[in-house]
């Protein structure tokens, strides 16, 4: 019974360690592992015949498996929602507003724009001076397409 006893505490203490791993380093992906730890731990210390010799334990860590990727997946969403991605590429500016920094002209990559905090190379199939407020319509290598905003006509 002794064996049992060391085997269950150990499974128990590494699952409240995957546990508590996961509450210091949210998204880690520990908790379905020290879930099922910490079930088959309380197994072997409460009902080793039950884990061992019948269909019991395999189907109470089954269910705690699927419990704990149920309560999981929500809250990884909550953890880390779904964001940009970190690294920027000129075709994720697509729709973008930008201010031209350097005039833009065509045939030419001399045109520069800021692009949320990012200096990128401007082409446009028309002249835009320095200043004026675009949007990016296409986004290519290491440069983009942009195109002047429009004012809002009066009425």
């Amino acid at each position: 019974m002794a064996v049992f006893d060391a085997i269950g505490i150990t499974l128990v203490v590494v699952g409240i360690a995957l546990l508590a791993a996961e509450l210091v380093h949210p998204g880690a992906l520990l908790l379905i592992p020290g879930s099922i730890l910490l079930v088959a731990g309380f197994l072997y210390l409460f009902a080793p015949n039950d884990l061992l010799n019948s269909y019991i334990g395999p189907v109470a860590i089954i269910i705690a498996a699927i419990l704990a990727a149920l309560i999981e997946i929500p809250y990884y969403r909550w953890v880390a929602p779904v964001h940009r991605p970190l690294s920027t590429t000129s075709a994720g500016l697509e729709g973008d507003e930008a201010i031209v920094i350097t005039a833009v002209e065509p045939g030419s990559l001399k045109g520069k724009v800021r692009v949320r905090s990012e200096t990128w190379s401007a082409r446009s199939s028309r002249p835009i001076p320095a200043g004026t407020r675009v949007r990016v319509i296409h986004g290519e290598g290491v440069s983009v397409t942009v195109e002047p905003i429009e004012p809002p006509a009066s009425e």
